[in-house]
């Protein structure tokens, strides 16, 4: 049954992308320090959530820093498929009105061989510079996250579906 004249139109909460809405997205990406990570634990299944390091490669690929110590490093082994929060509530005002991007990623561990391991150190030691404290320790491993979608909450009202191609940084 059609709604009435006094009955409003349910509407979609989700605004079409734009390129402010790809903006926002990669200036939270850019500019993130840290991210909330959300793991299922091994043990539990449950869903677990850390705080990580967060951090671009030299290709504009999404990393963090983990140690084999932590939890939500045995999880990623166990399940790759994981969920990234960036953005940080600003000084004044409501949290909730400060712009957010939710990540769904599959995480990849890359080996301490690997040829590419000397440009990532390098790029995450120029945004975490205190990470020289305990980067080369055995037990720390790069994790690249390969981003599949995002949602982008930039506001009030202001609610974005992202692909992952909405998401790169560069070509």
């Amino acid at each position: 049954m059609p709604p009435s004249p006094q009955t409003p139109r349910r509407t979609d909460p989700i605004r079409a992308t734009d390129e402010d809405a790809r903006g926002i997205a990669r200036t939270l990406l850019t500019e993130a320090r840290t991210a909330a990570l959300a793991v299922l634990d091994p043990a539990t299944g449950a869903p677990f959530v850390s705080r990580v390091a967060f951090g671009l490669g030299p290709a504009g690929e999404a990393l963090t820093l983990v140690s084999d110590l932590a939890v939500h490093a045995r999880a990623l082994r166990a399940d790759p498929r994981v969920s990234l929060l960036l953005g940080e509530p600003g000084p004044k005002g409501d949290p909730l009105v400060h712009p957010r991007l939710t990540l769904a990623a599959t995480a990849a561990f890359v080996a301490a061989d690997a040829p590419e391991r000397s440009a990532l150190r390098v790029a995450w030691l120029g945004h975490h510079p205190k990470a020289a404290l305990y980067i080369d320790f055995a037990d720390f491993h790069f994790v690249r996250f390969e981003i599949g979608r995002g949602h982008l909450n930039a506001g009030f009202g202001k609610a974005y579906a992202l692909d992952a191609n909405d998401l790169k940084l560069t070509s």
